[in-house]
């Protein structure tokens, strides 16, 4: 089966909303993102490639002009097409009694979000694996735990979603940092996994980059003991413990916005 997700934008919003529908089925799929289809005459090449390839149309195209073309023009070829956007901005429209702009590109457009976004990113990155604690005092969120805790990925997520976010891993018998310490609490997350699952992980890490296994770091007494420390250090300190064994990155980093918000009040 192939799947055309269409879009006038870049077709992340279609991708992912297709991809979580094609997990709920054993089948073989293929997927093609058609972005920036601004044109009538490029939806109208992108519907005769649907019906050549019996495709499935997913599209988010946000013009009416637009939407009526490919709809017709699905119609036309026989190609079964969904709108993803266009119910939604209906069912907004009536409950505000608003008129939506029917403008394409918005959500990746240079606002001030755009640019928050993009500072968020590069806070991440120069404050990735403990580097420049003495300015963790600016983060939005500051991450901390054992190694292998996906606490890199977490951050650089946060971060395109515009949160100002660091991170700093707990060494076993290394006092962790004074900036650490002297954060308010309420910044501070301790992630939190099973220490076999944590095991597993780690001997994985060290197969991928040929290096030779070490007793502390991939035994289970001792990563058990290490786990444990953590956790000890995060409840002294006042500091949210986040279970994350088992779970994806989109799962986690949604769980640690809610708690983040939540702290703050909003």
């Amino acid at each position: 089966m192939q799947v055309f997700v269409v879009s006038d934008g870049t077709g992340d919003t279609g991708t992912s909303m297709v991809r979580a529908a094609m997990l709920q089925f054993q089948s073989a799929w293929k997927l093609r993102v058609f972005g920036e289809i601004r044109r009538p005459s490029e939806v109208k090449r992108v519907v005769a490639s649907a019906a050549d390839a019996n495709a499935l149309v997913v599209f988010s195209l946000v013009e009416r002009n637009m939407v009526e073309v490919l709809q017709r023009e699905a119609q036309i070829q026989g190609v079964v097409a969904l709108d993803l956007l266009g119910p939604l901005i209906a069912q907004v429209a009536e409950s505000l009694h608003a008129e939506p702009r029917h403008q394409p590109g918005l959500l990746h457009g240079m606002s001030e979000d755009y640019f928050a976004r993009i500072d968020a990113v590069e806070f991440a990155v120069n404050h990735d694996d403990g580097a420049n604690v003495h300015t963790l005092y600016d983060a939005d969120i500051v991450l901390t735990g054992v190694s292998r805790t996906s606490k890199t990925p977490l951050c650089m997520y946060l971060a395109q979603r515009g949160y100002k976010t660091g991170n700093v891993p707990l060494v076993p018998r290394v006092e962790p940092p004074r900036e650490l310490l002297e954060l308010d609490p309420l910044k501070v997350f301790g992630l939190l996994i099973d220490p076999a699952e944590l095991m597993t992980i780690r001997q994985a890490r060290l197969r991928a980059i040929k290096a030779s296994p070490t007793s502390d770091y991939t035994n289970i007494e001792a990563v058990t003991e290490e786990v444990e420390q953590a956790k000890t250090l995060c409840r002294r300190n006042g500091w949210r413990l986040v279970e994350v064994t088992g779970k994806a990155v989109e799962e986690n980093a949604a769980r640690l916005m809610e708690f983040y918000e939540l702290r703050q009040g909003r």
